[in-house]
């Protein structure tokens, strides 16, 4: 039963840890529904694009979407994988997803 449901468990447990700090989290969908961002939240006055992934599965179709249309420099995957900070995108381990605010992103 936890494999069917890893993805949507996941996103639970990252809105948790979000809402511990933050008042408001958003949801980000494309016209026509082709690309979503799982959650956008606010750090220091700026935008930040979340996606959460349940395994280490590294696509960012979505986010790579949502950076090229809004210019987006504060992108964020959370996943298994470890640390890892690329041009235009920062992977962050699950477990650290409460360290966000502390990212120089």
């Amino acid at each position: 039963i936890l494999e069917e449901f890893k993805g949507a468990l996941t996103e639970q447990f990252v809105l948790q840890q979000l809402r511990v700090e933050k008042d408001a989290v958003y949801y980000w969908s494309a016209e026509g529904g082709r690309a979503e961002v799982d959650f956008l939240l606010q750090i220091t006055g700026q935008p930040v694009a979340v996606e959460v992934k349940a395994s280490e599965n590294l696509q960012a179709k979505s986010l790579k979407i949502f950076h090229e249309k809004f210019q987006a420099s504060r992108i964020v995957r959370t996943s298994m994988s470890d640390f890892r900070k690329e041009s235009w995108i920062v992977n962050l381990p699950l477990y650290a997803i409460n360290e966000l605010d502390k990212l120089e992103l």
